[in-house]
């Protein structure tokens, strides 16, 4: 494992977030040997001052430490300044999210997102990759005349504009399976929340599943659905790549088709972790709730899993909970390790999703009936049979868009409406 010196550069009313970036690293299989962090105003060499730079010099050296994570963007020529004074390669935030993200994507899927997410922040910083080079400073861009940069830039659109396409395909089918889930019958729930907030195993907990849980952070790249009944309302709940304050744009773009599925579901499960301070609380729940938005996710019903509260004493909780009336849409106390509290979520995500009509029609009693009665049992709530003579007489509750799809069903087995 790689053993690592993290630093940010904060301004006085801004908070640490060196825990974090601690966080960050350790799921990126780091060793963090050294933190360490300056209250000044950015500066334009090295982001932190100089005899700040020179002491993480020091440091590097007497620890042995081979890389340098900042919690600040850096711009180019401050990460080559950093290498230089240092003789150790300095990432930023966002290229340690990007090492993170590659080692854990295990789809065609995210694997395109994150090449893009990387593309875009080249082309981002390529224009003063091409300055440095061509005054020698930067190490790979030496030489470079106008066609060559010319060239380097078209390479970088080409490979994007092919990521996109694919991803554009992607997309397409992913649309085509949504729709298809809605004429079937189902409404659409997403879980999201920061990272390491618990939203796997809420989803467990949900689904009798065992979609991957850890400590690390985004443990959750690829959307993972299944069906559940909540309170009596079938649903597909998905599970969602986890938000992380300041995630750069470029991830929030490449990532928009998995986030699709929270922007296109009837009701969102917020899961926040009740066990940490009531400051980072309030920190992660606003960074949340605010991505929400960004993405277009606003004006749907929150339910907020107040999760994790095995973990803390009642007066714990409850100082939590007063805090979060009035800012937490629709909170739940939950305990997803232990089901705790389950009933009760069910209960408000039911309340939140869409209206379900009630409707009767008769049909005859045959083979191809017997069939399409067994096909509506897993896709209508509170499902009736009464035997009448030769003809059934079916009670359902469901979806108007899937009563509306089955009625050709019903006419072509020779059946109708009463209702």
């Amino acid at each position: 494992m790689i053993s690592t010196v993290i630093v940010q550069r904060r301004l006085p009313h801004e908070s640490s977030n060196l825990n974090e970036l601690k966080g960050l690293a350790e799921s990126a299989d780091y060793v963090v040997v050294y933190a360490l962090e300056q209250v000044r105003e950015p500066d334009a060499t090295y982001q932190i001052g100089k005899g700040k730079a020179e002491e993480i010099a020091k440091i590097v050296k007497e620890l042995g430490a081979e890389k340098i994570i900042f919690n600040n963007d850096l711009k180019p020529v401050q990460a080559y300044n950093l290498a230089k004074l240092t003789g150790v390669e300095t990432i930023d935030r966002f290229q340690l999210i990007l090492e993170i993200f590659a080692k854990r994507a295990h789809t065609k899927e995210a694997q395109l997102q994150i090449q893009l997410a990387k593309l875009r922040y080249e082309l981002a910083r390529a224009r003063e990759k091409v300055r440095l080079a061509r005054i020698g400073e930067q190490p790979g861009f030496h030489g470079l005349g106008k066609y060559e940069v010319d060239v380097y830039y078209e390479m970088i659109h080409r490979q994007m504009d092919r990521i996109k396409n694919e991803l554009k395909r992607i997309r397409k089918k992913r649309g085509l399976r949504r729709n298809r889930r809605l004429e079937l019958g189902f409404s659409l729930v997403a879980l999201a929340g920061y990272t390491n907030a618990g939203k796997s195993t809420v989803f467990n907990a949900l689904t009798r599943e065992a979609v991957p849980v850890g400590e690390g952070l985004f443990t959750t790249l690829s959307t993972t659905t299944r069906a559940v009944n909540f309170n009596g309302k079938k649903a597909l709940l998905t599970d969602t790549v986890g938000f992380i304050d300041r995630l750069p744009i470029a991830l929030i773009e490449a990532f928009r088709t998995t986030l699709e599925d929270t922007i296109f579901s009837d009701a969102i499960i917020l899961v926040v972790d009740a066990s940490e301070s009531i400051p980072e609380i309030q920190r992660k729940l606003s960074c949340s709730l605010n991505t929400i938005q960004e993405i277009g996710a606003g004006g749907i019903p929150i339910i907020t899993g107040v999760n994790k509260v095995d973990l803390i004493s009642p007066s714990e909780l409850e100082r939590r909970l007063e805090f979060l009336r009035g800012f937490a849409p629709n909170p739940v106390v939950i305990s997803a390790l232990y089901r705790k509290n389950f009933d009760q979520l069910c209960q408000e995500i039911a309340r939140n999703l869409k209206n379900y009509v009630k409707t009767s029609f008769t049909i005859p009693i045959n083979q191809n009936t017997m069939s399409f009665l067994s096909w509506l049992h897993g896709r209508v709530n509170n499902l009736k049979v009464n035997y009448e003579s030769n003809r059934m007489v079916i009670q359902i509750e469901a979806l108007p868009q899937f009563i509306g799809s089955i009625q050709g069903q019903v006419g072509r087995l020779d059946g109708s409406f009463i209702t």
